[in-house]
């Protein structure tokens, strides 16, 4: 199993494979366009912390971060294609769970888009279900460019 490194900033050079990570596997409408955009959405982050999925020899693959953004501590987490389906998701999870008592995140619900290189963007809610995620589906989040459901989780719940 890969490490999991924890840090409250990222190097430029951490930054440049976050953001390849991000285009390459988020839907394609939003993917950045450059890393000024990227560095501007970090910027954003309210007390960011990240956990990034360090593979021997291969940097690293995957890379998640908690924020706080209106007073509730959200994150996102996300895995180069060649980590998934290997438990890498869960191990990012479970390092986040570790630091934190209640996750808040949204997640594409529907397997309409698609990725910046044309293969489709499956959702991954059937993932945070089977990681003790609640599906809020009272709770939406509707843009000309995202369409999804909120997910919380809670510890000792």
């Amino acid at each position: 199993m890969p490490e999991i490194e924890y840090l409250t900033s990222l190097t430029e050079q951490q930054k440049q494979v976050a953001l390849e990570i991000w285009n390459a596997e988020y839907p394609k409408q939003l993917c950045m366009p450059g890393m000024a955009e990227f560095n501007t959405f970090l910027d954003s982050l309210v007390n960011p912390a990240y956990f990034l999925l360090k593979d021997k020899g291969a940097g690293f693959i995957g890379w998640a971060t908690v924020f706080y953004r209106e007073g509730s501590r959200c994150f996102f987490i996300m895995l180069s294609g060649g980590a998934h389906g290997k438990g890498y998701g869960t191990a990012l999870l479970n390092a986040l769970k570790a630091k934190e008592d209640t996750l808040f995140g949204w997640v594409i619900d529907h397997d309409n888009d698609v990725k910046a290189n044309g293969t489709r963007y499956p959702s991954p809610l059937n993932f945070y279900r089977k990681n003790n995620f609640k599906i809020n589906n009272h709770l939406r989040l509707e843009t000309e460019v995202l369409s999804a459901v909120n997910i919380t989780w809670q510890a000792n719940t």
